[in-house]
């Protein structure tokens, strides 16, 4: 069981306790008494209900039995006068041992009416097997069913069985299921709602009792505890293992073993004398065999999230100066080490400096909150300050949120040191050789807030991102409300930041000072959507009123037709000086997002979406991963024609999105018919194959693979036709991310999004477009698979972001990407399973009838 252990009374090693019972009341039979006749019936002298002075002396006799004979002596409950009902509440020991009961052990109770000094008749009898069907002795309250005027009937086909089926019986009986289940921990317990669901418990089971015509017993079994734990006793014959498994479920059942938690003796001094420091001069020129070396080559290609056994571990220490000239191979020796040891960590911290450095990709691991000794984070930050301001960026979303796993001490001291005038030569200017081997022991390496802050005020790109990450942080009202330890950091790293800007160079207080603007700039957009959504009237009649306020410049004290030049938010590279009022429309959706179309200093125009009311940090996240795969594969030579264009959260409620101009795929077949005439009428080409240019037709092939290949792995579901993008350059594109990870709203979605019409377009399945189309997803899922690692990794240090498909469950996430990735399977082998991917999505089914549904529902939203 999931709540309780199981402990298991064998034969040869049982604990000699008896069985015990506890006989509680006898209920039922409550009827009107105008009704004469029914006074006669033999059971009602018996409810209780015409007593006039007192009940019925009755008393109950317990007895064993098994194959039909009894294989214990009886035993009663005491004399009790009774007043106005029968309740004995009175514990029973039946004179066995659990040892001694065998698995079709019955327990029958009959209740006995004293009314003479001498006579003793039976009112009825009650039966109940003492093990249930998974052979585990039973537990807490029961009502059993009474047989009028019987003796109670031990044999297995018991003819007065306490459990029956019938329609009072069994609504009390699955009543009773499921307060077992609360009982083993298998429902939440809600200490107010169980006291409420237990009173109506009650009150409905008796109702039941009194509209039945029999009694009900009430029994107890009680539960067996060792130094105050519960456990299950469990009917386990000696030698029988293979019966047992059968008949128990796994889920159920499961073996206690009571020194599962204490230190294995034998073990501990295995691997105090393994790692003894002493052997290290012996462990320098030690080599592996042939099979130990490919042990430990496979040991270093596991991925991140593989967890190392005892015997991997030892065998990392022992060959780790073996070890030491490979890469990969650090993260995987850090990973065996005893952080509670302080032998262990020296030689560790000592084996830092000799290690080959590692990539930048792989020390991204180390910041994830795995790793929480300083002297590995902070050797991790010398690897990132190996990065150009290019790569940082592209990981610059996750080592936000790796600010999380920091020493908040640390950071807090950071802040003190930054609140004085000497921030730029203390902790900004970070003039520190991270390449000595002093460097990694002695702790004067920077930490990650510090380091980000000096690549921050060093670049405006950086500083421009690095703020509004921050600030979304600061922001998040779930971070509030679970832990104000991290929205207080990354408040004080906010701080850190602005200060040491402030304080900086003549460059970075203009850095400063254009954040403050742009953070104005937003807040009076904010305020314009705000105003606009409270409009009454269509869209049309919104757009109007859009369009007058940014003409206007005195509403908001801001003329956003024309204002200082400042770095875009969304695009810092691009200044722009004013919105184009005529320009500004809002697309059909219920939050209304605006498409504003700004003006740039070099002349040009910028159209981009401002959203309010919505929470953009899920797309920002799988476009930030679309970019980074964009740029794998073109470092493999590869350009798959994506668009992976830019989005910007500057709040949890509001944020940018670049806007390219294209068509939905469910528009272009409705004006066009196919998208093939899309092509020919924007590139017709005589020459070329279906009279398109060859070059829009290679776009659009690569791009179909290349979205194919990234939503497949980041397992983005809710596609269809509308969501789908194509420009007039053959650019096939996705948008709209709100499910990820494998979460799709609608039944038996496809592996991946690849309708007939798109491989229409490509020629039909036995095209050479379409082979072209198979061969670069074969080629690009090849290439990603090999960077597994970083895509891994990032994924790693989002999971306590509050990214919605993430967050419902983190455990799961990463192991969600890396099961599409198969890296279980040689290349070969991947390549045939996404073959057959290939084919399963080119004729799903369900996937056309789906969107055939999808359009029936967008027409009737018209």
């Amino acid at each position: 069981m999931e709540s309780e252990d199981v402990f298991h009374y064998v034969y040869s090693s049982s604990l000699n306790v008896r069985v015990q019972v506890k006989i509680g009341t006898l209920e039922g039979l409550k009827f009107d008494p105008k009704y004469d006749k029914i006074l006669k019936e033999s059971m009602l002298k018996f409810s209780g209900l015409y007593q006039q002075n007192k009940c019925a002396d009755l008393m109950v006799m317990c007895q064993v039995y098994a194959s039909g004979r009894p294989i214990s002596l009886p035993v009663w409950t005491s004399y009790k006068n009774f007043t106005n009902r029968w309740n004995w509440s009175e514990w029973l020991t039946l004179p066995i041992m659990y040892s001694d009961l065998p698995r079709n052990a019955i327990l029958a109770l009959t209740i006995y009416d004293c009314n003479g000094p001498s006579k003793m008749r039976p009112v009825g009898g009650t039966s109940i097997t003492l093990f249930g069907k998974h052979n585990v002795f039973r537990q807490g309250m029961l009502d059993l069913k009474v047989w009028p005027d019987v003796v109670a009937d031990g044999s297995e086909n018991s003819t007065t069985p306490g459990k029956t089926h019938g329609t009072c019986n069994e609504n009390m009986q699955r009543l009773g299921k499921l307060a077992k289940k609360h009982r083993n921990g298998f429902m939440p317990v809600i200490d107010w709602l169980d006291r409420l669901t237990f009173r109506e418990i009650e009150k409905i089971n008796d109702k039941e009792k009194r509209m039945s015509e029999y009694l009900y017993l009430m029994i107890e079994f009680p539960q067996a505890t060792v130094d105050g734990t519960a456990y299950s006793i469990v009917w386990f014959e000696q030698d029988g293992d293979e019966v047992f498994q059968f008949h128990a479920h796994p889920d159920i059942v499961t073996v206690h073993d009571p020194e599962i938690l204490q230190e294995n003796l034998v073990e501990s001094k295995h691997h105090k004398l393994a790692r003894s420091w002493r052997s290290g001069l012996s462990d320098k020129d030690l080599k592996p065999n042939a099979t130990v070396r490919d042990t430990l080559n496979r040991i270093v290609g596991y991925p991140p999230t593989q967890q190392l056994t005892t015997e991997e571990q030892d065998l990392l220490w022992k060959f780790r100066f073996y070890l030491s000239s490979q890469k990969k191979a650090l993260t995987k020796f850090l990973k065996c080490v005893n952080w509670s040891l302080s032998g262990e960590v020296k030689q560790a911290i000592h084996m830092l400096h000799v290690w080959s450095p590692m990539e930048v990709e792989d020390a991204l691991q180390l910041l994830s909150p795995y790793f929480t000794h300083p002297s590995v984070r902070r050797y991790a930050v010398t690897r990132l300050q190996q990065a150009p301001d290019e790569d940082l960026l592209l990981y610059l979303l996750q080592l936000v949120q790796a600010l999380k796993y920091e020493n908040f001490e640390d950071i807090s001291e950071a802040y003190k040191k930054s609140s004085q005038t000497k921030i730029i030569e203390e902790s900004i200017s970070g003039s520190v050789d991270i390449k000595t081997e002093s460097s990694v022991e002695d702790g004067r390496t920077m930490d990650l807030a510090s380091f980000l802050i000096n690549r921050a005020c060093q670049n405006s790109t950086l500083a421009n991102y690095f703020y509004w990450y921050l600030l979304t942080e600061c922001e998040d009202h779930d971070l509030a409300k679970q832990d104000n330890k991290p929205r207080s950091m990354y408040l004080k790293v906010m701080k850190m930041f602005l200060q040491a800007l402030q304080y900086g160079p003549p460059e970075w207080q203009n850095r400063q000072n254009f954040i403050k603007r742009q953070q104005n700039f937003v807040d009076k957009l904010v305020k314009l959507m705000k105003t606009i959504a409270r409009e009454s009237g269509n869209r049309k009649k919104k757009m109007d009123r859009l369009q007058a306020l940014l003409a206007d410049t005195d509403t908001f004290k801001i003329n956003f037709s024309n204002f200082e030049p400042l770095p875009l938010p969304l695009d810092p590279s691009i200044y722009v000086k004013g919105i184009i009022p005529e320009k500004a429309t809002l697309f059909k959706s219920a939050l209304m997002p605006a498409r504003l179309t700004f003006v740039t200093t070099a002349g040009t125009e910028y159209v981009a979406i401002f959203k309010n009311g919505d929470d953009l940090r899920q797309d920002q996240l799988i476009l930030q991963i679309i970019t980074l795969m964009d740029k794998l594969l073109r470092s493999e030579n590869l350009d798959l024609k994506l668009t992976p264009y830019r989005v910007l959260a500057t709040s949890t409620k509001h944020g940018f999105l670049q806007f390219i101009d294209s068509l939905p795929v469910a528009e272009v077949l409705a004006t066009e018919g196919s998208i093939q005439n899309f092509f020919r009428k924007h590139h017709p080409c005589e020459t070329g194959s279906y009279g398109i240019a060859s070059d829009i037709m290679d776009t659009y092939v690569k791009s179909c693979a290349g979205y194919c290949v990234i939503t497949y792995l980041l397992g983005v579901g809710d596609r269809h036709l509308d969501n789908l993008l194509l420009t007039t350059t053959g650019k096939l594109f996705h948008i709209d991310f709100g499910y990820i990870l494998g979460r799709d709203p609608k039944p038996l979605p496809p592996p991946m999004k690849l309708s007939k019409e798109m491989v229409e377009a490509m020629g039909g399945v036995n095209s050479e477009h379409f082979h072209e189309f198979k061969k670069q997803c074969y080629t690009a899922f090849l290439h990603l698979r090999r960077h597994a690692n970083l895509i891994l990794n990032l994924f790693a240090l989002m999971v306590d972001a509050s990214v919605p498909d993430i967050a419902l469950e983190p455990d799961k996430a990463v192991k969600k990407v890396q099961d599409k990735l198969m890296l279980d399977l040689g290349d070969e082998e991947a390549v045939h399973f996404f073959q057959n991917l290939l084919e399963m999505s080119a004729t799903a089914v369900m996937a056309a009838l789906v969107e055939q549904l999808h359009k029936f529902a967008q027409y009737w939203r018209k």
